[in-house]
């Protein structure tokens, strides 16, 4: 009687988000079995938003958190790139810089002493300056002081169409993706705030909530201007010709998934600090719930007490921005046992 091998997969990824997919598409590349399940389907949830905004942390105060950012950041345009060319789906990236206005000449001291920063922890890879706002065209966030910081390191992609794209990506690379199954080989939790929430009650500890955004997205079609941070909003341009406004951030709410009376203030908000899209359409209202951990780092290695299971969680708003290097780590950990995790980001540093 013939005897067949009934596990058909290396790796299970439970939650099909940015963090999920980008560690199937990973370790997909690296010839695994890979199998995505999702109650909710792809892109659902946090995943499936639409502001993108890619930015990092200012150059001072240097640390692995930051350190780690910075690398997956520059990795990213060859990961998206990566994923368009396998799976055919359009990610929306584009490294095309940012522009903050400088509120006070207190505000201007620091950016011109963050500059310096930047020159050393960045070297040549990306630039922080301030430089003069009437330089820079009408596509400029109104400045008290007349200067803006103008960084190239921050980049854009839409959200949405990104992790379509990586589930696109795993499926061309003989991965499947459903909405349900049985765990099979190694298991990797990217569930989002189930399971934060899920992971708090296994080991009794509170590790991470959910906060709710919420965004607008606007038929307004800047080509490839940079996007703008403002007054604690950030407008996005897209390569589809909109451009998202957001977002909220909400610790306390009644409905995970429904616009309410704060994205009203947060549009009433972006027309007085951006008069240029005061006149602009209103394509789209979102709202969803992010996963913060505790630690407010992402969440990752092995599930404690439960071998053979991983955590890949917390990406709250800093998600896509730290994925590729979040792929990369964890495939490292999932396929071959190497622990490359960043100090800060294990789940035993939330206890």
């Amino acid at each position: 009687m013939a005897i067949f091998d009934v596990t058909a997969f290396d790796v299970t990824v439970r939650g099909a988000g940015v963090f999920g997919l980008s560690v199937a598409f990973a370790c997909a590349k690296r010839g695994a079995r890979v199998q995505v399940i999702d109650p909710n389907g792809v892109a659902v949830g946090a995943s499936g938003g639409i502001v993108g905004a890619l930015a990092p942390h200012v150059p001072e105060n240097w640390n692995p958190k930051k350190a780690f950012q910075l690398s997956s950041l520059l990795m990213a345009e060859n990961f998206w790139s990566d994923v368009a060319e396998t799976g055919g789906g359009a990610p929306g990236y584009g490294r095309l810089g940012r522009l903050q206005p400088i509120a006070d000449e207190h505000q201007l001291a620091l950016a011109r002493g963050r500059a310096e920063g930047a020159r050393a922890l960045w070297q040549d890879n990306a630039s922080w300056e301030v430089v003069r706002a009437e330089d820079l065209g009408a596509w400029v966030p109104p400045s008290p002081t007349g200067w803006v910081i103008r960084d190239t390191l921050s980049a854009r992609l839409h959200p949405r169409k990104a992790t379509q794209a990586l589930a696109a990506a795993v499926l061309a690379l003989g991965g499947e993706i459903s909405n349900e199954g049985l765990d099979q080989g190694a298991v990797v939790w990217a569930s989002g705030v189930a399971g934060l929430s899920a992971l708090s009650e296994d080991l009794g500890k509170p590790l991470g909530n959910g906060v709710k955004g919420q965004a607008l997205l606007l038929d307004l079609d800047l080509g490839q201007a940079p996007q703008l941070f403002a007054e604690t909003l950030h407008f996005v341009p897209h390569v589809d010709g909109t451009l998202a406004v957001g977002s909220t951030s909400e610790r306390t709410y009644e409905v995970a998934d429904e616009v309410d009376a704060a994205l009203d203030a947060l549009w009433e908000k972006a027309r007085e600090v951006l008069p240029a899209v005061r006149d602009a359409q209103i394509l789209e209202r979102w709202a969803g719930v992010r996963p913060r951990a505790r630690s407010r780092a992402p969440m990752l290695g092995v599930w404690p007490g439960r071998r053979g299971h991983y955590v890949a969680n917390g990406g709250f708003k800093i998600g896509f921005g730290m994925a590729p290097k979040v792929a990369e780590v964890m495939a490292d950990l999932v396929l071959e046992g190497r622990d490359r995790i960043t100090d800060g980001f294990r789940v035993e540093d939330s206890f």
